[in-house]
C-alpha cells in the first residue's frame, strides 16, 4: 500500500484508518472513473460503489448501527467514498459502538462490531485497493505482511469463500511468487494481466 507502518497487529480503528487512507489516495488519483477494473464487468466507479454499497446492509443485519447516506457513487465517487470512509471511521473510533455484539446470519460466530468490520470490511477495502490502482494506473503495492495474514486466514476456508460467489476461481501462479501475487491470485485476480 505503501504504508509507513505495518498493518499487522493494529487495532481495528487504526487499521481502517490506514487502509481507508491508502484507498482514498487511489480515489483522489483516479482520472477516469470509467476505466475498466480487474473485476470482470466493473469500472473504477464500480469498485467504489461496491465498497460504499454493501457495508450498510451488513451492519443493519448484524447489529443496530446505521451508517448515514452518502452521495451516489455513480454521480460523485470521490464524495461518496469520503463520506462513507469517514462514517465507518467514526463508528470504529467510538468504543460505545464498537463494543456492541455483531451477529449476522452468514457469520458463524458472534463478534465485537469492531472485529467484524475489520475482518470483513477493512480487509475488502485493502484488497480492492489493488483493483482501483490497477484499473487506473496507480501504485499497486500492498502491505506484504497484511497480505500474508489475510491469505493465511482465507486459505483454510477456501470452499466457504468460493461458495459465497464473491470470489472467482484461484488463478495459478508460480510457487515462488511474492505474497501479494499469491493473495491476488487466491481471490481470483490475474496479477499479470
Amino acid at each position: 500500500m505503501p504504508c509507513d507502518v505495518s498493518l499487522r497487529g493494529l487495532r481495528p480503528a487504526e487499521r481502517h484508518r490506514a487502509v481507508a487512507g491508502a484507498f482514498t489516495d487511489r480515489v483522489r488519483g483516479t482520472r477516469d472513473w470509467d476505466a475498466p477494473a480487474p473485476v470482470a464487468g466493473w469500472t473504477a466507479r464500480d469498485v467504489v460503489a461496491h465498497l460504499v454499497g454493501w457495508l450498510p446492509g451488513f451492519l443493519a443485519a448484524g447489529c443496530d448501527v446505521a451508517l448515514p447516506q452518502v452521495p451516489d457513487p455513480a454521480v460523485d465517487p470521490v464524495a461518496a467514498w469520503a463520506g462513507h470512509a469517514a462514517a465507518v471511521q467514526a463508528v470504529l473510533d467510538d468504543p460505545a459502538i464498537t463494543d456492541r455484539r455483531f451477529a449476522h446470519p452468514v457469520v458463524p460466530d458472534e463478534l465485537p462490531l469492531a472485529v467484524a468490520i475489520d475482518r470483513f470490511y477493512t480487509a475488502d477495502v485493502f484488497m480492492h485497493t489493488w483493483d482501483l490502482a490497477r484499473g487506473t494506473g496507480q501504485d499497486e503495492r500492498l502491505d506484504p505482511e497484511y497480505c500474508a495474514e489475510l491469505l493465511a486466514g482465507m486459505e483454510p476456508i477456501e470452499g466457504l469463500m468460493r461458495s459465497s460467489g464473491q470470489y472467482g476461481p484461484r488463478v495459478p501462479v508460480p510457487d515462488d511468487a511474492d505474497v501479494q501475487t499469491k493473495l491476488l491470485a487466491f481471490i481470483g485476480r490475474d496479477p499479470h494481466r
